[in-house]
């Protein structure tokens, strides 16, 4: 019995995973797309161009993608010319965005690509790899997701260590039960708006390596 259970896993991650993201990414662009539309012509308003922001993070097996997002900052410098803290460049709009996951829609091309899945580890920056220990770096075996059990499981409000742990724990035990609870838990998340800040600041702090 356990044998046909891990078979089945394994079809799921190998297949069906990738089959499910698909189908639900083509479907969800019925949604996404006007729903887009406009949010780009607000972020064009609000906060100017360009209305994507782009960024270089790692994939699976750490192969680096663009990570496309709908802006949520603006470009506020100081005398020298160098950005404000996210803070002061973080607008009202661009915390309504993030509250609500708004700014995440352009990731559906991220999934139809291949770069993402619907649910796994996010996508962190490409400066954190060389901070990473050995059993944190397999966070990059499976594709990273949109959503995951650390964003259900605290979001910004938990530490590095405790995202950490949840990602290997959703590798561990992936299966179609498994993103099935986490999409549902994701969307009761957004709409409680829990765990959008860490305790000390609008975004999260910067991973700065794990004594781990």
């Amino acid at each position: 019995m356990k044998k046909i259970i891990k078979n089945r896993h394994w079809i799921y991650r190998k297949y069906g995973k990738r089959t499910l993201d698909v189908i639900i990414a083509l479907c969800g662009m019925v949604i996404v797309i006007p729903v887009g539309i406009i949010i780009s012509i607000l972020v064009r308003i609000f906060l100017g161009s360009p209305v994507i922001f782009k960024q270089e993070r790692p994939g699976l097996y750490e192969k680096p993608f663009y990570l496309y997002k709908f802006r949520t900052m603006i470009d506020k410098r100081d005398e020298e010319g160098n950005l404000l803290p996210d803070e002061q460049r973080l607008t009202k709009f661009g915390k309504l965005l993030r509250a609500t996951s708004l700014d995440e829609l352009p990731e559906f091309i991220n999934i139809l690509k291949g770069d993402m899945s619907f649910v796994g580890p996010r996508p962190l920056l490409m400066d954190y790899l060389p901070l990473y220990n050995k059993r944190q770096k397999h966070r990059h075996d499976i594709r990273p997701g949109l959503t995951g059990l650390a964003q259900v499981r605290g979001r910004n409000a938990i530490s590095w260590e405790e995202k950490f742990e949840y990602d290997l724990k959703y590798i561990q035990h992936m299966s179609l039960r498994t993103d099935i609870c986490i999409l549902v838990e994701t969307v009761k998340t957004v709409l409680k708006q829990d765990g959008i800040h860490s305790e000390s600041s609008v975004t999260m702090e910067k991973f700065k390596g794990s004594n781990l």
